[in-house]
């Protein structure tokens, strides 16, 4: 049976872009702006890297542009609107979305890997130390991780910097499972709290049944994909989370929700979210900016390079002298194109953001419009992290600086 949707490559990039708020007009960076966004995207991920800014602000400031990231926590610790919780990686989600979590918590640990296994066995020796986190939030309210004690029978071992970090253990654990929330920040220590405590009243209703999660989360990610094959929508927002995907987006695909489609190079079966085809219908307007590493367009990095050619990977953990491009890389969204790299930091006790090379792909040409559009990009994300200055190092390829760049 022939697919009913034949989709170039551009096509496809076009739809991908379009789908994250990447291209066309620029949602707006008040509150209402960014939930605009968060629908769509339904995660940021956290990192802590701080070398220009935290990655789930940038993944923002690349779609709205300026905005104060004290609306951000706004939606997350006054409106509760959003909350920490485990997607693609530790991310920010939505508290709309706290069904499809749900499923996850209720399941926690799976007792069938040997990990489930050796978590359960570590949270069964140690119901102690998981009673004294409950109690002591329930008497006392929001705790840091100092505000417990180290009550555990067994420690935790690993080869990793979790090693014998109990507390934190039982607190990633309790979160896991949808017990505790995190509840606050002081920089990037987080406080606790009871989840039954902190969610919002309107959250909740009857538990979804796997094969439901399951739906709305492939219809999620697909929205937000653009384009996908199932393996792509696996590893994107519940990743791996998404038991008999095939059987679901067969159903999808009888109600006509989803759309088989095919992509120029390949025979594979792909989707598109029907909500989305009016996407492709509208004039393409694009957009220049720089991407977070961890970026919702680029997150998935075997997809990243199948569509648009572009092998990217972070060098923030090899060691300096294996380094090809820098210690934090930015992708360069130019159109549809991922048209090179740039290797930003901010000096922020002389502030200023210093660019300490772009590296543009073997077959992009350096031509005026691309080299401004980059230039423009770099100067707004600047103002957008407190920069007073944009500094281009001696490394940086002539056509790449900006005339009046020093």
């Amino acid at each position: 049976m022939p697919f009913p949707l034949v989709l170039s490559m551009e096509s496809a990039r076009r739809l991908a872009v379009s789908c994250q708020h990447l291209a066309g007009p620029r949602p707006c960076g008040d509150l209402e702006g960014l939930r605009h966004v968060l629908r769509t995207l339904r995660c940021l991920q956290l990192d802590p890297v701080n070398v220009v800014a935290r990655s789930h602000l940038l993944v923002l400031w690349s779609r709205v542009g300026d905005y104060d990231p004290a609306d951000l926590d706004v939606l997350l610790w006054r409106e509760r609107w959003l909350f920490e919780y485990w997607a693609h990686a530790a991310s920010i989600v939505l508290a709309e979305d706290y069904p499809i979590h749900h499923v996850m918590m209720r399941g926690y640990p799976a007792g069938r890997s040997t990990y489930g296994r050796r978590v359960g066995d570590w949270l069964e020796a140690n119901d102690g130390l998981r009673q004294h986190v409950l109690d002591r939030l329930r008497e006392h309210g929001p705790q840091p991780v100092g505000g417990f004690e180290d009550r555990a029978v067994v420690a935790w071992e690993s080869r990793g910097w979790t090693n014998g970090r109990n507390v934190e253990r039982m607190l990633d654990f309790l979160w896991t499972q949808g017990h505790i929330m995190v509840a606050g920040r002081e920089g990037r220590r987080r406080r606790w709290d009871l989840a039954e405590r902190w969610l919002p009243e309107w959250v909740g209703g009857r538990p979804l049944p796997p094969e439901e999660s399951v739906s709305l989360a492939a219809e999620h990610a697909l929205r937000a994909l653009g384009v996908a094959r199932a393996a792509d929508i696996e590893r994107h927002f519940t990743r791996a989370r998404y038991p008999d995907l095939a059987g679901v987006l067969d159903g999808l695909e009888r109600s006509g929700r989803v759309l088989p489609a095919e992509v120029e190079g390949g025979s594979e079966r792909w989707y598109v979210h029907r909500d989305v085809l009016g996407l492709m219908e509208r004039a393409w307007e694009p957009r220049t900016t720089l991407l977070s590493p961890f970026d919702n367009l680029i997150c998935d990095r075997e997809r990243t390079e199948r569509l648009w050619g572009f092998a990217f990977r972070t060098e923030m953990y090899v060691p300096k002298d294996k380094r090809q491009y820098g210690h934090y890389i930015l992708p360069i969204l130019h159109g549809e194109r991922l048209i090179g790299r740039l290797v930003p930091r901010l000096d922020r006790r002389r502030g200023v953001l210093e660019v300490e090379g772009v590296f543009p792909e073997a077959e992009i040409a350096a031509d005026e419009a691309a080299v401004n559009a980059v230039g423009r990009a770099v100067a707004e994300l600047g103002r957008f992290v407190g920069a007073r200055e944009v500094s281009y190092g001696d490394k940086v390829a002539e056509p790449w600086r900006p005339v009046n760049a020093g």
